[in-house]
């Protein structure tokens, strides 16, 4: 399994996770579009909180790395790494290689 697959996994265990805790009514679609932060994301800012903490601790378990992704880099970029799930991906493969070279 390479990298990105191993993030992505991270990142939908964390969405499932959340899942588990929400009404029937309320399950966010899971994928590499899923809207996280937008005028379109079926998460409130609660529920992005909570999947951003998962994925951390996530991270750091996995890669032996403290990985902080709500740090003034994260905010400051013209495309938030919240966007969707692909941006996140893409964003921690930022932060991964500069920590933890594949």
């Amino acid at each position: 399994m390479d990298r990105r697959e191993q993030v992505l996994g991270i990142i939908y265990a964390a969405l499932e996770s959340l899942n588990a805790e929400l009404s029937e009514d309320r399950q966010v679609e899971i994928g590499p579009t899923t809207a996280l932060f937008s005028p379109d994301a079926a998460l409130d800012s609660l529920s992005l909180v909570s999947v951003i903490i998962d994925v951390e601790t996530a991270l750091t378990m996995e890669w032996d790395a403290p990985i902080s992704l709500t740090d003034d880099r994260a905010m400051a970029r013209a495309i938030s790494p919240f966007d969707d799930v692909g941006t996140l991906t893409d964003y921690i493969l930022e932060l991964l290689a500069e920590v933890s070279p594949a």
